[in-house]
């Protein structure tokens, strides 16, 4: 077993030692949603100020709208009452850093991981890579502001998302923790 693994079930034992949250309810106490990055500086438990049960946190690389982030603000709507959702990007993003031909480039010549430096992204791992990167769209961002109305209005203009759901478009800023409201994404969520 790696060391992070023994590090994850130790760090687990500890907590099942003070657990206390076994009754909580399915449902979100605090009914509203959060579509976000899954990148590892990102707390939305304490950018946000939540408690476990308060919330629902869907969390993708760069936070996007993708089909499976919008079935599960819908399943968190129809099934479990949330009201508001939250779409939140965060600068200095990684999905910043590429684009899908390079995704696919990469992918295409080895499935080993890649690294970065001042001229772009390298392949340094030996193939076979895979074909299948050519019929992913990876979503990738050019400027956080359109990624995050992007977000918005593909939400609100799903034929499965109600319209009196409120749909906010932020920016969390890595550098001082804030959450920077993005109103064209904001105006384009009021509820209706």
């Amino acid at each position: 077993m790696s060391k992070i693994h023994n590090e994850v079930l130790l760090a687990n034992r500890e907590y099942v030692a003070n657990f206390d949250k076994g009754d909580l309810a399915m449902p979100p106490a605090r009914q509203f949603a959060i579509l976000t990055c899954m990148d590892a500086r990102l707390d939305p438990a304490k950018y946000a100020g939540l408690s476990e049960g308060d919330a629902h946190v869907i969390r993708n690389a760069g936070g996007r709208a993708s089909d499976d982030a919008i079935r599960s603000l819908v399943i968190s709507y129809k099934l479990l009452g949330t009201k508001e959702w939250f779409v939140i990007h965060h600068t200095d993003c990684g999905m910043e850093t590429f684009t899908d031909e390079i995704m696919r480039r990469l992918l295409g010549s080895s499935l080993k991981t890649a690294s970065v430096d001042a001229t772009g992204w390298h392949d340094h791992g030996e193939g076979p890579g895979s074909a299948e990167a050519k019929y992913v769209d990876w979503l990738t961002i050019s400027n956080q502001v359109e990624s995050v109305v992007e977000d918005v209005t593909r939400i609100k203009s799903h034929p499965l998302v109600p319209k009196e759901i409120p749909v906010y478009g932020y920016i969390y800023d890595v550098k001082s923790g804030r959450l920077i409201e993005v109103p064209e994404a904001t105006a384009i969520g009021q509820a209706n």
